[in-house]
């Protein structure tokens, strides 16, 4: 056996979205390539589909509210 750690578990679904009252919140965008159901990366400066490699740059008001 290897003497690496544990492999991190993956999320699920569920850690896509948030609840704020009886509202369910998407955290991140769909690409609009592949449609809905295929979420898109958060990589800081833009968001990035990891099945067709399409790309989104966030605006400077984007930036801001992710933190």
């Amino acid at each position: 056996m290897s003497e690496g750690g544990k492999k991190a578990k993956k999320g699920g679904v569920w850690t896509y979205y948030r609840i704020e009252g009886d509202k369910l919140i998407r955290r991140l965008p769909f690409c609009e390539r592949c449609g809905p159901g295929r979420f898109m990366a958060d990589h800081g400066d833009r968001y990035v589909c990891g099945y067709c490699g399409y790309t989104i740059y966030k605006t400077r008001e984007q930036k801001e509210r992710s933190g």
